[in-house]
């Protein structure tokens, strides 16, 4: 079954291509987008317990074999990632059915996001270091077409900063490729782990791997190089800000842990303390913007940086539970980031606005979408028996046995201040005296509250069911924690 790794890639490519030959029929399209979804959640579901069950799965792209061919590579973190992907698109294009405009509609906006998420499941599922490039560059380029399309003032100006950015970092990471295959002489991502450990990861080395640490963290919003994350993301409409917000900084994340647990490990003394440093600062600078700020969208977006940072961590810490705490913690906030997002839209409807000052009352006349935004508000908060506790508690736990005692005290401070920041919003939004009366809102929810249901019944799920998910977390930890692991699938040897 090694050939099935490529059908999760497949499905949204064909996908984007039909749409794109049927740009006039909107209903057609919003029909083929939904089914594609559901067809690579079931196949992406398959794909974990295969790996389960089986192992690391492997597709070698015209039967070329490794290290000189192209090959996929499904291990159980990047197929966990890969369900989570398909699950947050199919609620968010279900909210896009109610809220994005037939104006968007017709320029290409389905099929805009079905090569998004190509490039997310193909970064994913890459074995090779210049393909995670190639996908990089793929859901870059729709992001660009996503973040600009409908053409209003502050889409153009954030936009403008958003690319800039990211040439800037496909540059550095062009550079950083060629480098190290000029070292290396290879860019399989499991002979490069061979090839380094063979050469000791000598200092060059160590800087060519931090060169990687610089583009990723640019991909992930890391401290100092979070600065383009607010506003750009602020920008595009509700569904595309949830898709960027749950899936585009996981990539980089994503990257990270791959890059540092398979191939730059030799080193922790060095490459991994300033990880944790950076690490640290991104949850300082997160939880300030979170408190900081009045605006429901700012406030969920600073609530992404610190996410990051938390989950980047995992990464130092170099046990199977800092590592399953960190893999656990960054599927909560794929899900968990997705539900705030479309939640947080459908409030802007009824307001017209994302200023939390300018809000008040809505309990009243949204009772359902008040009491899911509290659900959703303490998940992420990691309060007891939601998915955002189980992750954090393995990171609390880990940290403590790995003497990381400054982590553990930023972690468990910042949760106050996330919790703070996310009741803020509740508390003003829905429980003040109204500021409008029902003939005074805006818009409607209607067909807008069950994308986000979905999402809050997963991560209710994975809170009260981790009994039943940890196995398949702990088995993700354990293959970044051993590479050999990965390199006997990959190589056969």
């Amino acid at each position: 079954m090694t050939n099935f790794v490529i059908f999760p890639l497949l499905i949204p490519l064909l996908t984007a291509i039909t749409l794109l030959i049927l740009k006039n029929k909107i209903g057609v399209q919003k029909v083929i987008s939904v089914l594609s979804f559901i067809v690579n959640i079931g196949l992406s579901a398959y794909l974990v317990q295969l790996v389960f069950d089986n192992g690391i799965q492997t597709h070698e792209v015209g039967s070329w074999v490794p290290p000189f061919g192209i090959v996929l590579v499904a291990d159980m973190l990047s197929a966990l990632l890969v369900l989570a992907t398909n699950i947050i698109s199919l609620c968010c294009v279900l909210y896009a059915f109610r809220s994005i405009g037939e104006e968007r509609e017709k320029f290409y906006f389905y099929a805009a996001v079905q090569f998004l998420i190509t490039g997310v499941i193909g970064a994913f599922l890459t074995g090779d270091i210049f393909n995670l490039f190639v996908f990089f560059e793929v859901f870059l380029m729709a992001s660009y077409v996503l973040i600009v399309l409908g053409g209003t003032k502050i889409q153009l100006r954030e936009s403008l900063k958003y690319i800039l950015v990211n040439i800037i970092s496909s540059a550095l990471f062009v550079i950083a490729v060629g480098y190290l295959y000029a070292v290396t002489g290879t860019l399989n991502m499991a002979d490069l782990s061979v090839r380094v450990s063979e050469a000791g990861q000598p200092g060059i080395l160590t800087g060519i791997g931090m060169m990687f640490f610089v583009v990723f963290g640019l991909k992930a919003a890391l401290f100092p190089m979070f600065f383009w994350l607010p506003g750009s993301y602020s920008a595009p409409p509700t569904a595309v800000l949830a898709l960027f917000g749950a899936l585009l900084t996981k990539v980089g994340v994503y990257s990270i842990f791959r890059v540092f647990t398979l191939i730059f490990y030799h080193e922790p003394q060095f490459t991994h303390e300033i990880i944790g440093w950076v690490a640290l600062l991104t949850i300082v600078i997160g939880s300030i913007g979170a408190i900081a700020y009045w605006d429901v969208n700012k406030i969920i977006i600073y609530n992404i940086i610190i996410a990051v940072g938390v989950i980047v961590y995992g990464v130092t810490l170099s046990t199977p539970e800092g590592l399953a705490g960190s893999i656990y913690y960054l599927i909560h906030d794929m899900v968990i980031k997705g539900a705030l997002f479309l939640l947080a839209g459908a409030i802007i409807v009824i307001t017209g606005t994302s200023k939390i000052k300018d809000m008040g009352g809505l309990i009243k006349n949204h009772p359902q979408l008040g009491w899911m935004f509290f659900i959703a508000t303490v998940s992420l908060a990691g309060i007891p028996p939601l998915s955002g506790f189980i992750g954090k508690f393995l990171l609390v736990q880990s940290g403590l046995e790995s003497e990381s005692y400054t982590f553990v005290a930023v972690l468990l401070v910042s949760s106050l201040l996330v919790l703070y920041s996310a009741m803020k919003i509740f508390m003003n939004c829905f429980w003040r005296a109204p500021k409008l009366t029902a003939r005074e809102e805006k818009g409607s929810t209607k067909g807008l509250l069950y994308p986000s249901a979905i999402l809050l019944a997963i991560s209710i799920f994975l809170g009260v069911g981790a009994e039943f998910v940890y196995p398949y977390i702990s088995m993700a930890a354990e293959t970044l924690m051993d590479p050999s692991v990965y390199i006997q699938s990959v190589l056969k040897e």
